[in-house]
C-alpha cells in the first residue's frame, strides 16, 4: 500500500532528550527513478539516498539547503541529492543502468556503490561559506554511513533507518525511513531502551507496504516513552534548474565560448542532471549573452 502524499513528521521526546524524524517519500522515489530510467540496483540506493536527504532537509532551517554526495568504488560510483528546509529533494546516480547479482535474495545496494569511498555533507546555511563534512563510507548502506557521518563529523549520536521496495516491475510500493538523534546531555540509559527498540522493529517498508504512516513508526520506536509531535511537512520532487540558470551558466563561458558552441553545433544543448529536463538555446536565444561579454 502507498501513501497517497510523501510527507515527513518531526517529533521531540523532551524527557528523554531525543528528537526524531520519520517520512515517507515512496512518491518522490517513483519520481525520480523514473526521470532517470533507473534499474532496480540503481533505484534501491538512489530511493535510500532520498530519503536521507528529506530527512536532513528537515533539519534545516528556512531557505537552507543540504547536499549528500556519496562516492563509492562500486559500479553506481556516485549518488548525490540536494535537499532543501521547505521538503523539496531532487537526486541523482552517475550508472543508473547498473547491475549485481542479488546477495541472499537481496539487492546488494553496498556492493553497488562500493565498499571504499567518501561520503560529503555540503551545507548552505546561508553564511559566507557553505559548511562541509567528509567521512568515510562506513557500510555503503546509506542509512548507516548517514549515522556515522552524524556521529563522526557533527558529534550527534544518531540511528538512521532507510528502505525501498520494489515491485517485480521495478516501481516503488514503499519507500522512507527514520532519522533519531540523542541531544546533549545524552541520557545513556534512554539511548539503550531506544537502540533497543529500534532493533526490534520490523523494515520500514514493511510497515509502510501493511498501511503504517509515520506517525506509527514514531509511536514503535517511542513504545512507553512519552513525547510530541512538533510539526508534519511535505514532501516532493522539485529540480532548481531552469532556462535563466543556464543562460547565467553560459555567460560565465565568456563571449568567445559562447560563440564557439554555437558555431560547432548551431545551437546549445544542456541537461539537467537532476531533473533531465532539456534546454535547447538557439544563436537568437543567446544573443544577449554575446553582447554583455567579453
Amino acid at each position: 500500500m502507498t501513501s497517497q502524499i510523501d510527507y515527513l513528521v518531526r517529533a521531540i521526546a523532551e524527557e528523554a532528550n531525543v528528537r526524531a524524524l520519520a517520512c515517507v517519500t515512496t512518491n518522490v522515489v517513483n519520481e525520480v527513478c523514473l526521470r532517470h530510467e533507473t534499474n532496480p540496483l540503481a533505484s534501491a540506493a538512489l530511493g535510500r539516498a532520498i530519503t536521507a536527504g528529506a530527512l536532513m532537509g528537515a533539519l534545516l532551517k528556512t531557505r537552507q539547503t543540504v547536499a549528500l554526495k556519496f562516492e563509492g568504488s562500486g559500479p553506481l560510483e556516485k549518488i548525490i541529492v540536494e535537499a532543501e528546509s521547505n521538503g523539496a529533494v531532487r537526486g541523482y546516480v552517475r550508472e543508473p543502468k547498473a547491475v549485481l547479482p542479488l546477495k541472499d535474495g537481496k539487492l546488494d545496494v553496498a556492493g553497488g556503490l562500493g565498499r571504499s569511498g567518501l561520503l560529503t555533507v555540503t551545507k548552505d546555511l546561508r553564511m559566507k561559506e557553505p559548511y562541509t563534512g567528509t567521512v568515510q563510507l562506513y557500510t555503503s548502506e546509506i542509512g548507516e554511513d548517514l549515522a556515522y557521518y552524524l556521529m563522526e563529523s557533527e558529534q550527534i549520536p544518531s540511528a538512521v533507518g532507510l528502505g525501498v521496495y520494489l515491485e517485480p516491475d521495478g516501481r516503488a510500493s514503499a519507500a522512507g525511513g527514520f532519522l533519531i538523534q540523542s541531544l546533549p546531555p545524552s541520557d545513556e540509559a534512554m539511548v539503550d531502551r531506544l537502540v533497543a527498540q529500534i532493533g526490534k522493529l520490523p523494515p520500514v517498508t514493511e510497515l509502510f507496504r501493511s498501511g503504517k504512516r509515520p506517525e506509527d513508526l514514531l509511536e514503535l520506536i517511542f513504545s512507553g516513552i512519552s513525547y510530541r509531535i512538533l510539526e508534519k511537512r511535505a514532501i516532493a520532487f522539485r529540480c532548481s534548474c531552469s532556462r535563466e540558470r543556464v543562460e547565467r551558466a553560459l555567460f560565465t563561458l565568456g563571449k568567445r565560448g559562447v560563440e564557439e558552441l554555437l558555431e560547432e553545433h548551431g545551437q546549445v544543448e544542456m541537461t539537467c542532471e537532476f531533473c533531465r529536463e532539456r534546454y535547447v538555446l538557439t544563436e537568437k536565444d543567446l544573443a544577449w549573452v554575446r553582447g554583455e561579454v567579453q
